[in-house]
């Protein structure tokens, strides 16, 4: 039996194509997002980068090799040379920005990895594709599309009942998520067993290390 308390957190997870990796999104408390990479065929994770602000999963992709993740956030304020929201590219499970579509609303934005190397940004064909200055995301084969406006990841494709998530990994098992905690489904039935369970976190921002940083 699943026993599920403190609902302070929701899940929802990114998934690798071709590799056992997938990228949790962990979100909670309010306004802040852990990244949390997941070794599908292990069940391993590795805590990386935390987030003041919101992440939109239904904008994020992970590259087919799991080694590049593209994002698309808000970040509540403007810095100079940069604006409260955009596009970007790092090495999960971290936000350090090897490439950086400045942005400035929230329609829009995000993209798709066509393979480990191209790009596809959610915006309009023939859209400026510049890049922040420090943040020119050298070696990568970048393309706009704005028919990018569906759904990657949507929250609970299997229509499961009081899941906060759902869906299926490398092997076509179904996974979900309620109020903090990973399970796996038994033969497609719930309840299922408990994977990880990260709800009792707080924010603890460190810096990307140096391998997240490296050009691309």
């Amino acid at each position: 039996m699943e026993a599920v308390k403190s609902p302070d957190c929701k899940l929802s997870v990114v998934f690798a194509r071709d590799a056992p990796v997938g990228l949790i999104l962990r979100r909670g408390p309010s306004k802040w997002v852990q990244l949390i990479l997941w070794d599908t065929s292990r069940d391993r994770f590795t805590d990386g980068a935390w987030f003041h602000g919101r992440i939109y999963e239904d904008r994020c992709n992970l590259s087919p090799d799991g080694r590049l993740f593209v994002y698309f956030c808000h970040g509540g304020h403007s810095r100079p040379g940069y604006s409260d929201s955009w596009t970007a590219v790092s090495r999960p499970p971290w936000l350090f920005a090897l490439g950086l579509w400045p942005w400035g609303t929230t329609y829009g934005g995000g993209g798709r990895f066509m393979d480990s190397r191209t790009l596809v940004l959610n915006i309009g064909p023939g859209a400026p594709l510049k890049t922040h200055p420090d943040h020119p995301a050298k070696g990568l084969n970048v393309c706009a599309d704005d028919s990018i406006t569906y759904s990657p990841h949507p929250s609970n494709p299997e229509g499961l009942e009081g899941v906060d998530w759902s869906g299926r990994d490398q092997k076509g098992g179904l996974v979900y998520s309620r109020s903090g905690v990973l399970f796996r489904a038994v033969n497609d039935r719930l309840p299922g067993h408990e994977i990880a369970d990260f709800r009792h976190r707080k924010p603890e921002p460190t810096s990307a290390p140096e391998w997240a940083r490296k050009p691309l």
